[in-house]
């Protein structure tokens, strides 16, 4: 047995000593292999929850209540609208952990009526090179992370996704709506209503891997090398300035260093980039 199954057994055994647990599931890489090997390691002690709000898209919805049905895996979907917290649509450094306090606590308090004992995120090893303040929210409320506590990387989950057929092995990776504003740049439910069709759009243009970040009235967008190629085509972007334009957008620009994750991190210092890291 190569390293990568040693981990992946290791896995297993972390999670069949929790006895029964509440997955927090996005539909998301990360999350669906985890919520796949608490089906391996625990059998029907365990349940999927699912937040449903304006920073997580429908089609995410949609794909995860399709793959826990498919799997037979009771699921969950809790209302935990981030912009009733006070204080989250003024979009502070700490965001994140606002609404990863508001999300696990009621996840908390669904597994306990569900007598569940052990509630899991999907973080993996590399989300520790990030600034991640809701980290914090999941040391402070006990939460348990068995792909960093095992020391799974990204790559290794995508590479034992393929192998067990899991439809998230090549998704591109996603994060909440509310990332794609800059730090004190107001958050709306009529703004996020832009960033998502702005995705949805060019989703639909076969751009798979992209970011559509705002500033004002501006939309910056973040992509690929295969995004990039279909962006050459001039008849492409002027249809996509006018879609952009019809959304609500005033200008449209094409961020020429392309996607990365957490490119809104890159104002803060090198102090508030420390805090939320490693947890």
């Amino acid at each position: 047995m190569d390293q990568l199954h040693i981990k992946y057994q290791e896995l297993l055994t972390y999670l069949k000593s929790l006895n029964s647990v509440a997955v927090a599931f996005s539909g998301g890489v990360d999350s669906t292999f985890l919520l796949h090997a608490a089906r391996e390691a625990l059998g029907t002690n365990l349940i999927a929850v699912t937040a449903r709000s304006l920073s997580f898209p429908e089609r995410e919805l949609k794909e995860a209540t399709l793959f826990a049905g498919n799997n037979a895996i009771e699921h969950y979907i809790v209302d935990s609208e981030e912009l009733d917290i006070e204080g989250f649509s003024n979009n502070p450094k700490n965001r994140c952990y606002l609404c990863k306090s508001e999300l696990f606590t009621k996840i908390r308090d669904l597994a306990e009526a569900k007598c569940i004992t052990a509630i899991l995120e999907a973080s993996n090893i590399d989300d520790n090179g990030d600034y991640r303040p809701g980290l914090i929210a999941v040391k402070e409320l006990g939460i348990h992370s068995p792909l960093r506590h095992i020391g799974f990387t990204k790559p290794e989950i995508r590479e034992l996704s393929k192998e067990f057929d899991l439809p998230t092995w090549n998704k591109p990776s996603f994060a909440c709506l509310s990332s794609r504003f800059p730090y004190g740049e107001s958050i709306t439910p009529e703004r996020l209503i832009m960033i998502d069709k702005a995705e949805q759009y060019l989703l639909e243009l076969g751009i798979w891997q992209v970011r559509v970040r705002i500033h004002n009235n501006l939309a910056r967008i973040e992509t690929d090398e295969k995004g990039f190629t279909i962006l050459l085509n001039a008849d492409t972007r002027n249809q996509l300035y006018e879609e952009f334009r019809k959304i609500g957008f005033t200008y449209v620009s094409l961020d020429l260093q392309g996607y990365r994750t957490g490119s809104m991190n890159e104002t803060l210092s090198t102090k508030e980039m420390n805090y939320g890291l490693n947890y």
